[in-house]
């Protein structure tokens, strides 16, 4: 089992949860929550929709929902220090993903641009890790 986590679980550990099922959904069983959540963004379904993922129905979780279940791997997405990710128990692994909230993009094209980027990132690091050869820790 694999949680995500990010600040508002809105857009980056939802393509997150929504690409490692689509890839290794027979392998992974793959969570995500937030801090804060919000709604889930629309423009990160669009850009899911385009690589044929529909993240559609996935919801928005408080990190506190799932704060009971036992994980194998936590992945905390953030924008290093300034952004509030939650704490959580269980993980045997903990990694963690650099990387910029396309959210706080003002202007709509470059915001789309933004979020197509993070799934982008996200897909070849979930490929890195959980990839051909199974899980694998990224200190080893």
């Amino acid at each position: 089992k694999v949680i995500f986590l990010s600040a508002h679980n809105s857009a980056r550990s939802q393509m997150a949860e929504g690409l490692l099922r689509h890839l290794y959904g027979d392998r992974y069983i793959a969570r995500s929550a937030g801090v804060d959540p919000r709604e889930v963004e629309p423009l990160a379904v669009e850009v899911m929709a385009e690589r044929g993922i529909d993240i559609s129905k996935q919801r928005s979780k408080s990190s506190k929902e799932l704060w009971r279940t036992a994980f194998d791997v936590v992945a905390k997405i953030r924008d290093f220090d300034s952004e509030p990710c939650p704490l959580f128990p269980s993980g045997r692994w903990r990694a963690f993903i650099p990387l910029k909230d396309p959210l706080t993009v003002e202007d709509p094209e470059e915001r789309r641009r933004a979020i197509s980027a993070a799934r982008d990132d996200l897909e070849r690091w979930i490929v890195e890790i959980f990839g051909e050869e199974g899980f694998r820790r990224e200190d080893s």
